[in-house]
């Protein structure tokens, strides 16, 4: 009897946890149903992958979505439809919207509204202060709920737990994983008096909010992690020094790291692009760059994220530091890092492990990260000798525009597969709703 499947991937190379081997994938309900040789299948739909190399669905787990409360520069539709036609198939959402996503009724009210239009699958941060700390340990398994965020350093919004006291109330609350922005906020306000005063010059971005700054949050963290016992995860890391120091600490904390940072660096990009490159924390000098890339090498390095942060272009365009700090991201993730593939700085399968294995496993999600049998039939298919020109003009963020405007690069994505639901093909977008709420391992009960 013929096996009948409700989608084939034919032909394509796949990115295995055995290893990258040509193979035949069979979709059923949503889930992968076979790997290997298919020839006597049938399918509602096959999708001939000859020439292609078939992913594990990228999840890109930290992007700013600004809805609630800054929609006029992104939201949730938006947003999601650029994770699609960039080839990424989750988003983690951060909570410093307005009002804050630090309540389950506020991760309900964005579950609500991702719902309505989401072309990938989503779930969402959970901000911690000092307000909610007590309530974390019961709140964090609420649907949607991908972990706890905190900001050691003020940046986008109003949420902020700068002090140790704060911090150690947070971490003391709770199991689930905590994200750190790790940037000393009492070190940058002296930095700004001093360094920056009546400056409006926007290379003074990362002076301002120094090494030095990220570094003191990060020893302090970790600090208090240790006296915790609780995990942590450092969010978006800019310097040399953080990777030594967390290189000793990899039983205790995770690593981020951005493709901004991989791939611009100080000065140059604030002299081509101004405030469009302006970031927290910022973009550093080249040495910065080659030790992220070392700890990328040397394995310290676990989930590369984009940190998606859309601001309108008017609003980069006031003068620093008035500008807002943030660029957007998620749908040139992976054509950007797919270039640097291409050009050897790490190769497909270290890739895959950052943005599909290293999400799984940090974050605990249920039936994402790889191909396998059982597994959600999440799928970011590549052409890696596409050569493509990065554009504005491309972008579905609602903010229109892109660092990488003009950017050369090779390697692009092809299809967004999203539990067997076709989401992109060939830059188009299909008209959704298709995602659903992320699962996590910790959580199926309660859902």
């Amino acid at each position: 009897m013929t096996e009948r499947y409700d989608l084939i991937l034919k032909n394509g190379t796949a990115v295995l946890p055995a290893g990258t081997l040509q193979a035949d994938i069979g979709i059923k309900d949503g889930k992968i149903a076979a790997i290997g040789t298919l020839d006597s299948a049938s399918a509602a739909e096959t999708i001939d992958c000859k020439g292609l190399h078939v992913l594990p669905g990228v999840i890109d787990s930290q992007v700013h979505f600004r809805e609630p409360g800054a929609t006029h520069k992104e939201d949730l539709k938006h947003g999601l439809m650029a994770a699609a036609a960039g080839g990424v198939t989750a988003v983690f959402e951060m909570p410093n919207t307005n009002p804050l996503t630090t309540t389950p009724e506020a991760v309900a009210d964005k579950m609500e509204r991702a719902a309505r239009s989401a072309l990938v699958d989503y779930a969402f941060y959970l901000g911690g202060t000092a307000e909610n700390a007590k309530n974390l340990a019961a709140w964090e398994n609420t649907p949607g709920v991908c972990g706890i965020k905190i900001f050691m350093g003020a940046s986008t919004g109003d949420l902020l737990s700068a002090t140790d006291e704060e911090v150690a109330a947070i971490l003391g609350s709770g199991k689930r994983v905590v994200a750190v922005h790790a940037e000393d906020e009492m070190m940058m306000n002296e930095n700004k008096k001093t360094i920056l005063g009546e400056s409006t010059d926007v290379k003074l971005h990362p002076v301002w909010r120094s090494a030095e700054s990220c570094i003191s949050a990060t020893q302090r963290v970790l600090r208090i992690a240790r006296q915790t016992g609780r995990r942590v995860h450092i969010l978006h890391i800019t310097t040399a020094q953080e990777m030594e120091i967390l290189a000793r600490n990899k039983d205790i904390a995770s690593v981020e790291v951005l493709p901004n940072h991989l791939t611009l660096h100080a000065p140059d990009c604030y002299e081509t692009l101004g405030a469009k490159a302006q970031q927290n924390p910022p973009i550093r000098e080249k040495e910065h760059q080659d030790a992220l890339w070392q700890a990328i090498s040397d394995g310290v390095v676990d989930i590369i994220g984009s940190d998606h942060a859309a601001h309108t272009l008017e609003e980069k365009d006031m003068t620093y530091p008035q500008s807002p700090s943030g660029t957007p991201g998620v749908q040139t993730l992976v054509p950007v890092m797919l270039n640097h593939v291409n050009r050897g700085k790490l190769t497909l399968e270290r890739f895959v492990d950052l943005v599909c294995s290293g999400p799984q496993r940090i974050h605990q999600i249920a039936g994402k990260g790889r191909i396998a049998k059982g597994y959600d039939a999440d799928f970011t298919i590549v052409d890696m000798k596409a050569k493509r020109t990065i554009t504005n003009a491309q972008q579905k963020s609602k903010c229109g525009w892109t660092p990488y405007d003009g950017m050369d690069v090779q390697g692009w994505p092809v299809y967004t597969i999203v539990r067997g639901h076709i989401a992109m093909r060939e830059d188009e977008l299909a008209a959704g709703p298709i995602g659903r709420p992320v699962r996590f391992r910790e959580t199926l009960a309660a859902q």
